[in-house]
């Protein structure tokens, strides 16, 4: 499982011009699914995107978790983070779980967050989507529950 995380001042998902999903203070989080991702990835990736110091305390260093500060998460389900531009012209997602092993585990980390006491907004998914956000700092980490970045 791959993830892209914004902290954010405010960030919204519309899809066909209706907002789905909407958020003040916290993380975007850009999430991608791979076939083998099991519970455990579930489990760890949700545990990191609440508890990463990534905000500042009353010092200006980053050493508060979004649980810290009340913050709000936007998750996004992205399989483009799968995307091997390697070779060619063209990305190859075959990395990338298909959407009947993607969307279950994709809800399980959403209830997963949820269940850490963080208010979570999200997209649809496989739906086309735009995604607005302020992005706060700037900061923007990218995470893999294989730790292979």
């Amino acid at each position: 499982m791959r993830a892209v995380i914004q902290r954010v001042v405010k960030g919204t998902v519309i899809v066909n011009g209706e907002v789905t999903g909407s958020i003040g203070k916290g993380l975007v989080v850009l999430i991608g699914i791979h076939p083998g991702d099991t519970p455990k990835d579930i489990e760890w990736m949700a545990d990191k995107l609440v508890h990463l110091r990534i905000f500042e305390d009353p010092d200006g260093k980053m050493n508060l978790s979004a649980t810290d500060i009340g913050a709000e998460m936007l998750i996004v389900s992205q399989f483009t983070l799968y995307g091997d531009c390697r070779k060619g012209r063209r990305p190859g997602y075959s990395t990338a779980a298909p959407p009947a092993i993607a969307e279950p585990v994709y809800l399980q980390l959403v209830d997963a967050v949820r269940k850490r006491g963080i208010d979570v907004g999200t997209g649809i998914f496989q739906a086309i989507m735009q995604v607005e956000l302020i992005n706060d700092g700037p900061v923007t980490l990218l995470i893999d529950s294989e730790k292979k970045f």
